[in-house]
């Protein structure tokens, strides 16, 4: 489907997304440049449960690295990140929850190890919107296009208060928000479709910016007029992958969004 009701799926990216009347961004490596803060808190964290619980597999027991965090962690709920990892590397753990203490035990305490781990790094270090993006935001706000930011984290919030991006947003949908309101992860497409309700726009004419595999793929099954994909990796392997997985286009930088008549 095209944005819009447009007649067909052609045309720079710049000039699909300018079709749209509405658009929701994903936060961690869509807004701001906190993806590097979660990947990093989750190989300390996985880290140490393969040292406390190492797989049979010699191969198996391999540090936690980027391939892994892009398959099997980006863009999902804590939980759901955790059991997949775990589950790829053959570490049977009782499930547990987020409640569990931060260690290595269950599931959930590994994921509240992370949890921990992150909101260390978030308070020591701060984080930035990026460039490109920003630039994105004002076009956008110039055009009169209803933003919303939708994303697993509950520190959605922070991200963008503490980026200074949270005033271009109608509407933020959090992971404390999908938790509330029963959303399942993604690449379920109910954080979107929630998203684009409060905005008051069909998904068939709103936009959608992911930088995650099941993010793109949340976008397709949500039926969304224009999935963007964004590769940060700089691996063209990944960049199919996210087409792949239901990108329409996809970019590097969300600069490669923007449209030459309003932004300067």
């Amino acid at each position: 489907m095209s944005v819009g009701g447009s007649p067909g799926p052609g045309g720079a990216p710049a000039d699909r997304l300018a079709r749209a009347a509405a658009v929701v961004l994903d936060t961690d490596g869509v807004i701001t440049d906190s993806a590097r803060l979660h990947a990093a808190a989750w190989q300390e964290a996985f880290d140490a449960c393969l040292r406390a619980h190492p797989p049979t597999d010699p191969q198996a027991r391999r540090p936690f690295g980027q391939d892994d965090y892009l398959r099997y962690v980006d863009g999902k709920a804590r939980m759901d990140g955790a059991a997949s990892f775990l589950a790829s590397r053959q570490v049977a753990l009782p499930l547990g929850t987020l409640d569990d203490p931060p260690g290595t035990d269950t599931v959930g305490a590994v994921a509240a190890h992370k949890e921990r781990l992150f909101t260390e790094r978030l308070r020591a270090r701060g984080v930035d919107a990026y460039p490109g993006t920003l630039r994105l935001l004002r076009q956008l706000r110039e055009r009169g296009v209803v933003m919303a930011a939708a994303s697993a984290s509950r520190h959605a919030g922070e991200l963008l208060d503490r980026s200074g991006t949270l005033p271009y947003f109608t509407a933020v949908v959090d992971g404390t928000e999908a938790t509330r309101l029963g959303l399942p992860g993604k690449p379920a497409p109910d954080l979107f479709l929630e998203a684009a309700r409060r905005l008051d726009v069909p998904p068939g004419r709103t936009a959608v910016i992911e930088d995650s595999l099941a993010g793109v793929e949340a976008g397709r099954r949500g039926g969304f007029g224009l999935v963007v994909g964004v590769d940060r990796t700089a691996d063209t392997t990944y960049r199919a992958a996210l087409r792949e997985r239901g990108a329409d286009v996809a970019v590097a930088d969300l600069s490669e969004l923007l449209t030459d008549s309003t932004e300067g």
